[in-house]
Parts: C-alpha cells; sequence; structure tokens
C-alpha cells in the first residue's frame, strides 16, 4: 500500500550521515565500475516480493491452498495445525498458530501501514487536505454505506444476532486491489492509482480506529501504560543518529505482547511503532526513515506475514458446514456480500460525485468521476483486513466461517467486476478536462508504461 510514486533509495542505497565510504564509490565520492553490477539476489527478491501483482498473487495463492486443503480428505491435518498451540504460557502466549498469525505477522503488516500513513500525513498526500479531500471523503463514504448495507441486511433477515459483524465489509485489501489494477488498468492514468492509494491509507486508519474502539472488549489499564511507556522508549531510539536492530527488535516485540495483554488488539502495537518513526530525514540522512524502514520491512510483510496470515484466516471447511449454498444463505453472508460487492462501489461513487458537484473540491488531473466506478469495486475487495475483523466479530461463533466464506466470494466478485470495469474504462475515449475543473488536464504517465515503471 505503498503512495510513493516515485522510486525512493532504500536503505541499503542511502548511505547515512556519519557512514565509511562503501566499496562502490571511491575515497573522493566518484561511484566505481562495481556501482553498475547488476542488483544482488536479495534486492532482486526485494523488489519482486514487494510489486504489486506479486503481492496479490502470494495472497490467492496461500488463499487457494488453504481452501484446497481445508476441503480435502486431509482437511483435519490443516485444522490440527491452524489450532496447534505454541508459546510461553506464563506470559499468556500461548496461542495457536492461526492466532499468531492474525495477531503477531499481521502486527509486521500494521507497522508497514503505521509508517505509510505517518510519511502520507507528514511529507504525502495527505498533508494538504484540500488537494486529499476527495479521496478522503470517498473513503468515509466507502466504509459508511457498506456497514448501512450489512445491518439493513441482517435486520431484515431475521439476523439481529450478527449486526456486531457491522465493520466486516467496510475493509480494503490494498495488496489485491493493487494488483487487479496493475494488470488490467493499463492504459489508464496513474492518478487513479493515486486516488485509490490515498483512499485505502485513510480506509486502514479508519479500520485501525474501528479494531481498537469496537473490538475490545476489557481493558487492562497497567500493561497499556507500560506498552505506552515502550512506545516512548522506541520513539526516543528510533530517532537517534544511529539505530540498532539488536534494540528495536526486542523493544518492538515487548510493546507487542504489553498491548496484546492489555485487550487491545495487537496488531495496533503495529500501528503506534510505525506512526513513531521520522517522516523528514534527519542527521544529513537523504532520505526519511519512513522510507527506509518500508523498504525494510515491506518484503517481509508482503512476502511472509500476509500470505501466511491468508493461509490460515482462508481455510474455510465447505464440506462440513453444509455446503457452499447453506453458509452464504445465512444473514451476516449476504450483509457481507451486498455491503462489500454493492455498499463499497455506492460509498465512493456517490459520495465522490456529490462532492465534486455540491462543493468546491474536485477531483485529480486525469481523473473523472466515472473513473470511479473500477475504483469503487477495487475497494470492495475486502479479504486481509476483513478476515481478521470477521474474526474478531464472531471467535468461536456459528457465524464465523459463513463470514470468511462470504469475505473470500465477494473479495472474487469485485476483483473480477473491477477487472471489467478498468478494461471498459480504458477503451472509453477521454476528454481533456476529465476532472472538469475547466484546466487541461496535461496527463504525462499512464498505467503500465515505460514512465510508471520507472516509478
Amino acid at each position: 500500500m505503498s503512495t510513493h510514486e516515485q522510486h525512493t533509495p532504500t536503505p541499503d542505497e542511502t548511505p547515512r550521515a556519519g557512514d565509511a565510504p562503501s566499496s562502490g564509490a571511491t575515497p573522493s565520492g566518484t561511484p566505481a565500475l562495481a556501482a553498475t553490477a547488476r542488483p544482488s539476489a536479495a534486492r532482486r527478491w526485494k523488489r519482486w516480493v514487494t510489486r504489486e501483482t506479486t503481492g496479490g498473487a502470494l495472497l490467492i495463492g496461500a488463499a487457494i491452498i488453504a481452501l484446497l486443503w481445508a476441503n480435502s480428505p486431509w482437511r483435519e491435518a490443516y485444522f490440527d495445525l491452524a489450532s496447534f498451540t505454541v508459546g510461553p504460557e506464563a506470559l499468556h502466549l500461548d496461542l495457536s498458530l492461526s492466532t499468531w498469525a492474525a495477531d503477531g505477522l499481521l502486527a509486521i503488516f500494521f507497522f508497514v501501514v503505521g509508517v505509510e500513513l505517518k510519511q502520507e500525513f507528514v511529507a504525502g498526500s495527505l498533508r494538504n487536505p484540500r488537494e486529499a479531500g476527495v479521496p478522503m471523503l470517498a473513503a468515509v463514504g466507502g466504509m459508511l454505506v457498506p456497514a448501512a448495507f450489512y445491518v439493513a441486511v441482517v435486520l431484515l433477515t431475521d439476523g439481529a444476532d450478527a449486526v456486531h459483524g457491522w465493520a466486516i465489509p467496510t475493509a480494503t485489501d490494498i495488496a489485491f486491489a493493487l494488483a487487479v489494477l496493475a494488470v488490467f488498468g493499463r492504459g489508464l492514468p496513474t492518478a487513479i492509482r493515486t486516488f485509490l492509494l490515498t483512499l485505502a491509507v485513510v480506509d486502514d486508519l479508519l479500520a485501525i480506529i474501528v479494531i481498537a474502539i469496537f473490538y475490545t472488549d476489557t481493558l487492562h489499564w497497567a500493561p497499556l501504560g507500560l506498552a505506552l511507556v515502550g512506545v516512548a522508549l522506541f520513539a526516543f531510539l528510533v530517532r537517534r543518529r544511529r539505530t540498532h536492530w539488536w534494540l528495536l527488535l526486542p523493544l518492538a516485540a515487548v510493546v507487542w505482547a504489553l498491548v496484546h495483554e492489555s485487550g487491545i488488539h495487537a496488531t495496533v502495537a503495529g500501528v503506534l511503532l510505525g506512526f513513531m518513526v521520522p517522516a523528514l530525514a534527519i542527521h544529513g540522512e537523504k532520505t526519511s526513515r519512513t522510507h527506509q524502514y518500508e523498504h525494510r520491512v515491506k518484503p517481509i510483510s508482503a512476502g511472509l506475514a500476509l500470505p501466511i496470515f491468508a493461509f490460515f484466516a482462508a481455510g474455510v471447511s465447505l464440506v462440513d458446514g453444509g455446503g457452499i449454498g447453506e453458509m452464504i444463505g445465512q444473514p451476516v453472508a449476504i450483509g457481507i456480500i451486498v455491503g462489500l460487492v454493492v455498499g463499497k462501489g455506492i460509498g465512493v461513487l456517490g459520495i465522490t460525485a456529490l462532492v465534486t458537484r455540491l462543493t468546491p473540491l474536485r477531483l485529480a488531473p486525469g481523473i473523472g468521476v466515472r473513473d470511479l466506478l473500477p475504483v469503487g469495486l477495487l475497494a470492495g475487495i475486502g479479504f486481509t483486513v476483513s478476515l481478521l475483523i470477521a474474526e474478531l466479530s464472531f471467535p468461536d461463533s456459528e457465524h464465523t466461517e459463513s463470514a470468511k466464506a462470504a469475505v473470500l466470494l465477494a473479495s472474487v466478485a469485485s476483483a473480477l467486476l473491477a477487472a471489467a470495469a478498468l478494461r471498459w474504462d480504458a477503451r472509453r475515449k477521454r476528454s481533456d478536462d476529465m476532472n472538469e475543473d475547466g484546466l487541461p488536464d496535461d496527463v504525462s504517465t499512464y498505467i503500465g508504461d515505460a514512465a510508471d515503471d520507472e516509478r
């Protein structure tokens, strides 16, 4: 979910103040011939695993493997693996592998989210609310309308006991959505990707707030207070001229454990720590530490944390649950499907149309209201965060499997509809003033062209 449209050097590419010249440069600072050498295998892997298409493919692949295994003759082995408990009981961390994936590995993903949010609020697309106003409001509409649709559906279908899952269809899986956009959005202005990314940043922030407020049953103040002390210490250490992973990693683990013990969902720890990373260059560094930490952690998040979470979260047994027809016929499933597939699109497209017609706010150059139809459908790909909220909404409940099946089905449906809408949009003729602000759009880069590939 990166909102950075231009390439920024990775930590391996960016010297820090006080560092000695590398072997790739002469003492005078002139690059040596080695500087033009082929990137290392590790760097090529990082680039590959953080590509938009790769991230989506890994998520889909992990989910498919889980679904096939969970519905095979060997499905008991899958559920035994998911429920296998590991961890120190004395620290209340004797958790199942599926819980470790949802609470532990997903905290790595939310750390990346926190870092990106900090960058965008301080120096990125959310720094000026007037410029980000339309996608920010579209994100709010893309959460409120699906929630309203879900509540209306479950109440009208005698599913009042499932109202607690209202937040499930409000989330957007940006990795999956970007993968679909990258493949099927070729030829469309890159400003559409920026709009989707900004919308997703706000969507993530609102999802974090929802999880922290509405999915915390009991709050223990002592561990929470200690966790905040740890966050403050992390903020101090991460701003020093030299940072040491062997200090930051153990401290982050302690903060995570304390937040877990406090009763707040442990992934919030990742966001808090991400927010502590400086978003402006300090100590003479060429890039901000938010950029540096994103490049360091994002390969782990995209290549390990998210696929493993998807593997444990997407394993829904359709064989033991009475079949897919019975599962998606439940009120909770109908509400989720309607919310994600229909509610998201109406919320994003409807709010954008109202805002651009009733206020001075306008879309970015190159984007028209018609482009928000595929964006709204892309936002209906809930997957990762929707699966997480489904587990939080119905722990050990009869609704859990039905909710997960609905999230998977709705996400696939939204992806297919978004792909068709993107190709339809790309084939239609575009005007010189798509955002109708009275000025030529002057679009120079498009998704999939050479200039876009260099971003």
